[in-house]
């Protein structure tokens, strides 16, 4: 049983990081034949007239997403598109966790009942609680490494646990680094590919095969994770609830 189990979630894996490798060639594709260029160009001379502002305003846009459940998937790529991958992944990393901690506080404090209801019942939750109770910090970041149920969920329901908020805010700061440089890579990849007429060849491979290292060390740290959580929770007995 735990054979035929394992094998399903590998194939399921796989077919998750085929779906992944499809868009990213979509999107490569469409930035080479739609106006990204002027249209990154536009945005980055408006990000650069308002000085400081501008990252500071993306922060608190991705924040306030986050909080609101809206997925940032799109905001993360256009961070790349625009900051580039240094700049885009500090950007949405500071984002993401201003939000992360806001929904941790409201989760724990203000809307402590809504989302008790929320997870009732809930076997995934229960059993990272439990280990939460054991492991602290270090099951906050191996659920973000590896998530087992929503990121906006995680944010809010983390808030009814033992941990503590400094804990919290840490583990997820760096758990969410290798997921948000791979997206924000998609990003500078469509400007590269936008840009490829004054691009020389060797930059354009050089971008791509860094992604591809991207990829793989995001595939491998995910895996690595996930084995780690199933070792610290009860979480793989619930996998396929």
């Amino acid at each position: 049983m735990s054979d035929e189990k394992s094998s399903s979630d590998g194939s399921s894996s796989k077919g998750n990081w085929v779906v992944i490798g499809l868009i990213v060639v979509a999107l490569f594709v469409g930035f080479k034949f739609l106006p990204v260029k002027e249209w990154s160009d536009s945005l980055g001379e408006w990000i650069k007239s308002i000085g400081y502002w501008g990252p500071a305003a993306f922060i608190v846009v991705y924040a306030v997403a986050t909080v609101f459940l809206i997925p940032a998937s799109a905001l993360t790529v256009i961070a790349g598109l625009v900051f580039g991958i240094g700049f885009g992944s500090l950007w949405v990393t500071l984002g993401a966790n201003v939000g992360a901690s806001l929904a941790f506080l409201i989760g724990r404090y203000l809307a402590r009942d809504r989302i008790e209801k929320k997870v009732e019942g809930n076997e995934k939750f229960q059993a990272i609680d439990k280990a939460v109770g054991e492991q602290g910090w270090k099951v906050v970041g191996l659920t973000r490494l590896s998530p087992v149920f929503p990121f906006g969920l995680q944010n809010y329901a983390y808030g009814l646990t033992r941990v503590k908020w400094t804990h919290y805010a840490l583990a997820s700061f760096f758990a969410m680094i290798p997921g948000t440089v791979m997206f924000v890579y998609i990003g500078t990849l469509g400007k590269v590919a936008a840009e490829s007429d004054s691009t020389s060849t060797a930059k354009t491979i050089l971008y791509v095969v860094g992604f591809i290292a991207t990829v793989v060390v995001t595939v491998l740290v995910t895996k690595t994770a996930k084995k780690a959580l199933e070792k610290q929770t009860d979480i793989g007995d619930v996998d396929g609830d």
